[in-house]
């Protein structure tokens, strides 16, 4: 799927470009309004990702000019502006969904998958399976057979991350955007702690084990051949 994004600050740019990439989208950058609308226009795009404070054309104004132009694809608007008003503002001149900084990557891939669900006409199931692994979204329980759980949310979110990527390998690089946030510390030994945490409570003694790890790769969710 092809994105568009339209963000001036370079840092925060290179790394939802670099997230997106990895959870599988095509991204366009520009880094100012009259860019992005000349890639809108040109280019049939899957959603866009907006921000407001942009050099020459201002977000809301791309969004603006993109509605009349009758481009309808689904727009996440960025902005460091926080209060109610602004965020009514930017879903009125035609955004689909509003983010404000700082954020966390795992909330902007998250918003941004379920607005293209919702253009698509799809719901992403509350409840998630894999073997004998049940995931649920709503009541954040977890189970191994019929067994309940003691999941930490945390753990609960890594968890659901494995089980909506089953059979795909991710790396820690993947894991720590878009379980922890774009910005978190690259060096640090959270992943591998809080993954040695979860093996011990989904695995042990409730089963084989599920979670695999690919050396100098990452780790993937697949059953013990």
């Amino acid at each position: 799927m092809g994105i568009l994004l339209v963000e001036d600050d370079l840092k925060i740019a290179s790394l939802v470009e670099k997230g997106l990439s990895q959870a599988g989208f095509t991204v366009d950058h520009v880094g100012d309004g009259e860019e992005g609308l000349a890639k809108a226009l040109d280019i049939q795009y899957d959603a866009a990702i907006i921000d407001i404070m942009l050099p020459g054309l201002d977000g809301l104004s791309l969004i603006q000019q993109m509605r009349r132009e009758q481009i309808n694809i689904p727009v996440l608007v960025l902005s460091a502006k926080r209060t109610v008003d602004d965020r009514v503002k930017g879903l009125q001149m035609g955004g689909d969904d509003y983010l404000t900084k700082p954020f966390a990557f795992s909330e902007l891939l998250a918003r941004l998958q379920a607005l293209l669900r919702r253009s698509a006409g799809k719901s992403e199931p509350v409840v998630l399976h894999y073997d004998d692994l049940t995931v649920d979204l709503l009541s954040h329980e977890v189970f191994r057979g019929p067994e309940k759980l003691d999941i930490q949310p945390r753990e609960f979110d890594l968890l659901a991350y494995l089980v909506r990527n089953a059979e795909r390998v991710v790396s820690k690089t993947m894991i720590m955007e878009q379980v922890w946030g774009y910005n978190f510390d690259p060096q640090t030994n959270v992943v591998e702690a809080r993954m040695c945490r979860l093996r011990n409570k989904i695995e042990k003694p409730h089963g084989p084990k599920l979670i695999q790890t690919i050396r100098g790769v990452g780790y993937v969710l697949k059953k013990s051949s």
